[in-house]
């Protein structure tokens, strides 16, 4: 871990989190890294409820401020924090014991300039389960490299100096979505290195219900277009979404395209049909993945269906407002 009198500063946004923040606090309180080599600082980002009181009870530092996103806030924070790395997590969250001595562990290596750490989930909703299915088809791709492109803030870890020299997170991201994204991306590309440490864990809420998971993915797919204007090679290729995901994309991209051609040309209904099909089939070594829990594997490929529906639709969303906007 680095020497330092205050070596880490766990940075959380929190709007209107009264009914998670507490088992957020009492797993940072239970951390293997001394209390006295790290502060934690709750970021209130204008909220109505109790989460300021809940903080200050815990005895935590409270920063406030009026709403302006988890952007804003954890820049607000990283500013005022007074570790040499700061460290994020989300207010939804529960970190393991182990957590934040393995998120700070790399910055052994001089070199580390970005550390990811990992989601688990105890839920048992169908759609919990499949969202936490797709992280672990991430991390295994995430392991396959020295180094990764992404760092996502429910579990990061930035020197401070650096985070604040790259200007921290764009506030034109009005909301927890791929901000993050874009800031690895711009940290890659002045040539710093991230690494992924599968040993720092946290505990998650993912969506429990089908229709919230498929309106995040919505979401997720247009802000992630919107990154990808910025950074267009890694449409290409990153080291976070698999190539498979976005081949299935593509083919639900063309086939909603033959769908709505289809009156033109009869034939292109076919082909959509065939496309859809494809992309069913193409989530079999997923289900393989997940073989051991049935109702899953036999979910996979519809939720892989709609997914890659929901990707294309907020994909070719985000270019009309691109084109739009330039009018």
């Amino acid at each position: 871990m680095p020497s330092s009198s205050l070596a880490l500063s766990v940075v959380i946004p929190a709007y209107n989190a009264a009914a998670t923040l507490p088992d957020l606090l009492e797993a940072l309180a239970k951390q293997t890294v001394p209390a006295s080599d790290f502060e934690v600082l709750i970021v209130d980002d204008g909220s109505t409820d109790a989460t300021a009181e809940i903080a200050h009870r815990a005895g935590v530092r409270v920063i406030s401020q009026q709403n302006q996103g988890p952007a804003s806030a954890r820049n607000h924070g990283a500013r005022e924090a007074h570790g040499k790395i700061v460290v994020f997590t989300d207010s939804d969250c529960a970190p393991d014991p182990g957590w934040l001595a393995a998120m700070a562990a790399p910055f052994d290596d001089p070199e580390v300039m970005g550390v990811q750490g990992a989601y688990r989930t105890e839920q048992t909703a169908l759609a919990a389960r499949f969202a936490q299915l797709e992280f672990e088809d991430r991390y295994d791709l995430m392991r396959c490299y020295p180094t990764i492109d992404l760092v996502a803030t429910y579990a990061a870890a930035f020197p401070r100096a650096i985070f604040l020299r790259m200007g921290g997170f764009d506030t034109s991201f009005p909301k927890a979505n791929n901000e993050d994204t874009e800031f690895s991306y711009r940290l890659v590309a002045a040539g710093y290195k991230l690494v992924f440490a599968d040993g720092a864990i946290v505990r998650h809420l993912h969506p429990d219900t089908v229709m919230e998971y498929l309106r995040i993915k919505f979401s997720r797919a247009y802000w992630r277009l919107i990154v990808y204007r910025r950074y267009p090679e890694k449409a290409v290729k990153d080291r976070y979404t698999t190539k498979m995901v976005k081949l299935q994309t593509l083919a639900a991209a063309a086939a909603i395209g033959a769908l709505v051609l289809s009156p033109l040309a009869p034939e292109l209904f076919c082909a959509s049909l065939v496309l859809f099909a494809g992309i069913m089939a193409s989530a079999t070594p997923l289900a393989k993945r997940a073989q051991a829990d049935a109702p899953l594997a036999r979910a996979c490929f519809p939720l892989v269906l709609g997914r890659s529906i929901v990707f294309a639709v907020g994909s070719l969303w985000a270019v009309f407002d691109m084109l739009r906007k330039k009018r």
